[in-house]
């Protein structure tokens, strides 16, 4: 590909940031990918989604070449030690950034908190830091459709304040939109923020509703429900993610006049979106389906509200549709089917 972007994904051993690089690569940029590769959860998932693209990070080295994408290099390095970032950023004169890095997880705040302002808080700042003194034309980040917190006029706009979050994980995405929004404002750095609802499909996390349902089914174990099923989740698979993350990130805002400001955008050149499906589904159909691709019944435990759950989500994604023509492609029938062939597949069921 000829000028090809130099691209640096933050996270790429996550299920997003794995799925970005892998498109990222096979549309000809040089993508360079890093990751903690944390305990989080079962870090051979992890591995595995490097050696799909041609990583064998188990050898040990820091620096790891692809062997089948001369155009994507994997470096183990954490966002936290801003000394090795900066060194990194001198080595690989990078375009475009698009950090996918956080400790994620409403639940996991409610015992760890530590966790989220090291990693989610100061790990951005660094981040932010870096692109600052290199000069980069866009850096992207993911933000999460946790933001809305206590908010229940529907679909959710980028437009509505998001002033009430009911996680330390949510408060930690929100910070990140105003730290990248005084960035933009100070040194003229183009940011956008990617508020992200309830992705799934393979390779995804395991300690996400689909992986956790059909593990738990296959094994003949209950699966807990909360607020007694009456949840709604815009679910949206994670091709349409990427999808939507690739027609923003080449496109860097400009920022607005001061009449057309609103909470979505600025005068400085940051900007807000959300992704996602746009068609929310209640949780026991979704778990219907699951059952339906599986042919066999869940146990089913049902408990009360979990503190840091909020009761819907539903994206609305006016802004990005009419910007970018984003239209998501995948049902929520197709994308469980492709999720538990998946699913199979890798564990040999």
């Amino acid at each position: 590909m000829k000028n090809a972007e130099t691209i640096l994904i933050t996270g790429n051993a996550g299920f997003i940031g794995f799925h970005l690089s892998k498109t990222l690569i096979e549309s000809g940029h040089n993508v360079v990918g890093i990751d903690n590769l944390n305990d989080y959860y079962d870090v051979n998932i992890k591995l595995n989604r490097l050696k799909e693209l041609g990583v064998d990070a188990k050898r040990g080295s820091s620096i790891c070449n692809s062997k089948s994408h001369k155009n994507f290099n994997f470096i183990k390095l954490d966002i936290q030690d801003k000394k090795s970032l900066i060194d990194l950023f001198k080595k690989y004169k990078f375009s475009h950034v698009c950090n996918l890095a956080a400790q994620a997880g409403v639940r996991y705040s409610l015992e760890n908190p530590d966790t989220y302002i090291q990693s989610n808080i100061q790990g951005f700042l660094n981040i932010l830091e870096v692109c600052r003194k290199h000069s980069v034309k866009h850096l992207c980040y993911a933000s999460s459709s946790s933001v809305y917190g206590l908010n229940d006029k529907m679909p959710l706009s980028t437009k509505d304040a998001v002033d009430h979050p009911i996680s330390l994980y949510a408060a930690s995405k929100k910070s990140n939109e105003m730290m990248a929004h005084a960035y933009s404002h100070l040194f003229n750095i183009p940011t956008t923020g990617l508020r992200f609802f309830t992705v799934y499909g393979p390779w995804g996390r395991p300690d996400m509703a689909l992986f956790k349902f059909t593990k738990a089914i296959l094994n003949d174990e209950t699966i807990e429900i909360y607020n007694n099923g009456k949840l709604i989740r815009d679910f949206t698979y994670i091709d349409d993610i990427v999808d939507g993350i690739s027609r923003v990130l080449f496109n860097p805002p400009k920022g607005v006049s001061k009449e057309s400001i609103n909470l979505s955008n600025s005068t400085a050149p940051w900007k807000i979106y959300n992704i996602g499906n746009s068609n929310p589904v209640d949780l026991m159909d979704f778990i219907a389906a699951i059952e339906q691709k599986l042919n066999k019944k869940a146990i089913k435990e049902f408990l009360p509200m979990q503190a840091g759950d909020v009761v819907k989500t539903y994206a609305d994604t006016n802004e990005l549709q009419k910007k970018f023509s984003y239209k998501p492609k995948t049902n929520v029938k197709k994308g469980i089917d492709n999720f538990i062939n998946w699913y199979i597949n890798y564990y040999e069921k």
